[in-house]
């Protein structure tokens, strides 16, 4: 056996392995004309629950993070084990409509001064759950971060602490790290730069969203990260979902991008704002570069 066999081999052998055994559904099927590029008020479980399975090519959110931020109608001061059980309760009926090989975003930052590492454990849950662990992407805001008057244990290895101006953007897949696009040379609108400059590492350089206080919401990630991941994850024509849409960036950019955009938050304010920003979006016309 040659050595590109047994790469072959190995490959096939291990990849995925904790995914290998998932049930889910293969037969992919078009949102319901009524979801279709709209902003919805109300629970995001209660609302997915009138979506069929495996009708969302894309799921691009960023949850509370439970810091303590002053939202209008949400408490993010909760317990650690009430966050993530709503969390998960949540994420559990997102996983029923997203698509057979269609892909789940989620920007977040890990509760550092409690040392709940957030992001490894939405995870293992998705792990658990058989979906691929596709990419972890490191937002870095180049924002100097003022919120700490010290590091710890000043000059001592007792307890030292760090400063953080990064944030993660983690990627699963359901079922398929391929998520099949019927017509992609239609369908693809990355062009040839972008791409390159997009995946040739892992961290994306970004300042954070600088119009918070105009649209009065106190965390927003901004439109370039929207962007990237919208149009690196999805095609032009496929449906992307935010199940904490806040003040409408996801559903903004996909629109502003050719795709159809379904946004859930249980604020009206925030609801109401989002629905102006894509009532004054219009879809750019799009030519692919050589």
């Amino acid at each position: 056996m040659n050595k590109k066999e047994i790469v072959k081999r190995k490959k096939k052998r291990v990849l995925h392995y904790y995914a290998n055994e998932n049930t889910f559904s293969k037969v992919n099927v078009d949102i319901p004309e009524e979801f279709k590029n709209k902003i919805v008020c109300g629970d995001s479980v209660e609302v997915l629950k009138q979506l069929p399975d495996n009708c969302i090519d894309l799921v691009l959110t960023s949850p509370p993070y439970n810091f303590g931020k002053e939202y209008n109608e949400y408490d993010d001061n909760s317990t650690n084990s009430d966050y993530f059980d709503k969390l998960f309760e949540i994420l559990s009926e997102t996983t029923r409509v997203v698509k057979y090989g269609g892909r789940i975003i989620i920007n977040v930052m890990p509760l550092y001064s409690d040392f709940i590492p957030t992001h490894h454990i939405i995870t293992n849950w998705f792990i658990q759950q058989k979906w691929i662990w596709r990419d972890e992407i490191i937002w870095e805001k180049n924002q100097r971060n003022c919120a700490y008057s010290c590091w710890g244990s000043y000059r001592s290895s007792s307890s030292p602490f760090m400063k953080h101006t990064q944030e993660f953007i983690e990627v699963y897949a359901k079922g398929n790290i391929k998520h099949d696009i019927p017509n992609h040379k239609e369908q693809d609108d990355m062009q040839k730069l972008e791409f390159s400059e997009w995946v040739k590492n892992g961290v994306w350089s970004m300042p954070g969203e600088a119009k918070m206080k105009e649209y009065g919401h106190p965390a927003m990630f901004p439109e370039g990260l929207a962007y990237r991941a919208i149009k690196l994850f999805s095609g032009r024509g496929d449906t992307v979902l935010d199940i904490f849409n806040g003040c409408g960036t996801t559903t903004k950019v996909a629109k502003e991008n050719g795709r159809n955009y379904l946004g859930i938050d249980i604020d009206q304010k925030y609801c109401d704002t989002a629905q102006k920003r894509v009532d004054n979006t219009q879809v750019k016309e799009f030519v692919l570069s050589e």
